[in-house]
């Protein structure tokens, strides 16, 4: 009896390792660590934040003040009347720069698939340095305040940002295949987290000669790497004579592992033909447009669902050293180091949730189950004793069900989503649909940090954590009808397997 082909392609898995080579291991360094140092630019900004207020507010109501700066310019370089206010502040930068970076995205990747990838990666790591460089470090060594100055770098630097995501999902799309494409993703999308415990680690080392000093080092390490990348950085195998996916001698194996699991698998199995190359290598293939790419399936509802997840995720990576700090009263520091337990979470999540999902065939069952023990996580969570090694299990928890889904979405789901049979006329299309899931998200992750701030300031923390189950509850609810037809699939598969033995 004939298989169809979601049970036929099970080899493909088996030649993953066979096909990996020394360029391979390379490009998945360099696109980890090179988002890993992003990411660290960003957060070294989360971790500074009390930092910050407290410059930023006037010394009669900070004690700190005369062991910082001598009274004269303490008192030059007072933005605010309080720290309330500073806090409000804070959080409309964080607004300001997930909007900037979300318009940045769709541009990005429509740009990623027309231009050199390398060129775009290292140009957008190595001007965004200089911009977390001006913001942090130079205006306070030139004791420069400005609120309208602040602003307009960190639009600018949420633009450049916007460069990293779209293009290194488009290089390890253009590297690895479907075959096992769940694990090898899940595993590299931990750069992100990966990039947060840097960025905590390398903050907490020297914040106590002064925040200024946290952004000057993570600037100076993200300058170097987008030197790396330009002189390093290989963006499909083609560039070294290796076949480029789907262009196997052998054939089969590797044509099933670049079919994305977005696709029909009711289709004819005698059609397998499902690379997303051009027949005719003559031909360029032309870059998907922004608007055919809204329209691929599950591309708008996989869009949705990431805008209320990431407001969650984002939420924490901006706020809970901020959140530790004044829930708890523990030291800044302190904070910083406790907030990277999340992203252990989140690395291991994603990691072994990628490899359920390769197993399984299917992402969305999978995700529904950490979203549904997510919102049980929060809820714990929200209610955390002032105990530092429990309050930071459960973060690892949160992490592991928040942060998991998160990676999966935006990394080996954009790359299946990018890859569909509808698109095999034209392989620039990941750069394009990855900049519109993560551009998505990332606007509902910039209307998230604002409204974190306005309930927390009018409400409470508790209302907050209300908040984020809502939100994750939205993205169960916007994925639920994909989570319904890939059910049915995996029954439809299960009763063949059956008939068959």
């Amino acid at each position: 009896m004939a298989l169809p082909g979601s049970l036929w392609r099970q080899p493909a898995n088996r030649g993953l390792v066979s096909r990996c080579t020394h360029h391979h291991i390379v490009v998945f360094l360099l696109t980890f660590f090179s988002y890993s140092l992003l990411h660290a630019s960003r957060k070294t900004f989360s971790n500074v934040k009390v930092s910050i207020s407290s410059q930023w507010t006037p010394s009669c109501l900070n004690s700190t003040a005369p062991e910082l700066r001598p009274y004269e310019v303490w008192n030059s370089s007072h933005l605010f009347p309080n720290a309330e206010e500073a806090t409000l502040f804070l959080g409309t930068l964080d607004t300001i720069f997930l909007f900037s970076y979300a318009v940045g995205l769709f541009v990005s990747g429509i740009v990623g698939d027309r231009l050199n990838l390398r060129w775009v990666l290292s140009f957008g790591m190595c001007s965004s340095a200089l911009v977390v460089f001006f913001f942090g470090t130079l205006t306070e060594w030139l004791h420069f305040y400005n609120k309208w100055f602040y602003c307009c770098l960190w639009v600018v630097n949420g633009l450049l940002q916007s460069t990293g995501w779209p293009c290194v999902v488009a290089v390890m799309g253009n590297w690895f295949g479907k075959a096992g494409r769940g694990f090898v993703f899940g595993l590299w999308s931990a750069c992100a987290s990966v990039g947060n415990i840097l960025g905590a680690f390398l903050a907490s080392c020297v914040l106590k000669y002064g925040y200024e000093y946290a952004f000057l080092v993570t600037a100076s390490v993200q300058f170097a790497g987008g030197v790396i990348v330009f002189f390093g950085l290989l963006t499909s195998p083609k560039e070294v004579g290796l076949p480029e996916l789907g262009a196997d001698e052998d054939g089969s194996v590797e044509e099933d592992a670049n079919r994305p699991l977005m696709g029909n698998d009711d289709a004819d199995d005698d059609d397998r033909n499902y690379s997303i190359q051009a027949t005719d290598t003559d031909n360029q293939p032309k870059a998907i447009g922004f608007f055919q790419a809204c329209c691929l399936p599950g591309v708008v509802l996989y869009s949705l669902a990431y805008a209320c997840l990431k407001l969650v995720n984002y939420s924490f990576f901006f706020w809970l050293p901020f959140y530790l700090s004044n829930n708890f009263g523990w030291k800044e520091a302190e904070a910083d180091q406790l907030s990277i337990w999340y992203d252990v979470g989140g690395i291991i999540g994603g990691t072994i949730q990628g490899l359920i999902s390769d197993v399984l065939q299917k992402r969305a069952p999978v995700l529904a189950i950490s979203l549904l023990f997510a919102v049980g996580s929060l809820f714990g969570y929200s209610r955390s004793p002032n105990s530092k090694p429990i309050n930071g299990v459960i973060m690892a928890i949160t992490g592991f069900f928040i942060g998991g889904p998160s990676n999966m979405i935006s990394s080996a789901i954009s790359a299946d989503l990018g890859r569909q049979d509808l698109v095999k006329g034209s392989s620039e299309a990941l750069a394009t649909v990855t900049g519109i899931v993560d551009g998505t998200g990332s606007i509902g992750a910039a209307v998230g940090q604002y409204l974190v701030s306005l309930i927390q300031e009018n409400l409470g923390w508790m209302w907050v954590f209300y908040f984020f189950i809502l939100m994750t509850s939205s993205t169960i609810l916007f994925i639920s009808p994909l989570i319904v037809r890939e059910i049915k699939l995996l029954l439809h598969e299960r009763r063949l397997r059956m008939l068959a033995e």
